[in-house]
């Protein structure tokens, strides 16, 4: 009786270990999850526009020339890929310019944005759907807030 109680505590351990081992060993995909900023399908890594000293990538061969037309239109959510892929970093309070506060953290449509305060932070919260993306990623934001990596 022992034995099958041994086992079967070896089998639950190893099915709650097993998926995170594996989970962590893969790849992780470059565009992480990334959104075309026209149509809002999934992005792909052969579509793309060059935009602020970065890429833009886009769902499809049609996309480009929306973009390129209106950059205006698309640049909260392109400003949001920059940093949701790695190629913009975060620098300061998009709100404010501040320092950061490692302390005042919220997900920003899958995106962790740090703030100089809580006020700050809970102004973000509390704003639904594209109010809260406008907040942190519109243009006035990500130029006080955000730096593009260069590329080595």
């Amino acid at each position: 009786m022992k034995t099958k109680a041994t086992l079967l505590v070896l089998a639950v351990a190893a099915a709650m270990v097993l998926p995170r081992l594996t989970a962590e060993d893969k790849p992780k995909d470059k565009l992480n999850g990334a959104k075309c900023p026209i149509s809002g399908k999934a992005a792909k890594e052969e579509s793309s526009v060059a935009y602020r000293d970065a890429k833009v990538y886009l769902c499809c061969d049609g996309c480009p020339d929306a973009f390129t037309k209106d950059k205006a239109k698309y640049s909260t959510k392109a400003n949001h890929q920059l940093v949701q892929t790695g190629q913009a970093k975060q620098e300061k309070c998009p709100l404010s310019g501040g320092d950061l506060n490692k302390d005042a953290t919220a997900d920003v449509s899958g995106v962790k944005v740090t703030f100089c305060c809580n006020n700050c932070k809970g102004k973000v919260e509390k704003a639904e759907g594209d109010a809260k993306l406008e907040l942190a990623f519109a243009d006035k934001a990500f130029d006080k807030g955000f730096k593009v990596e260069k590329k080595k």
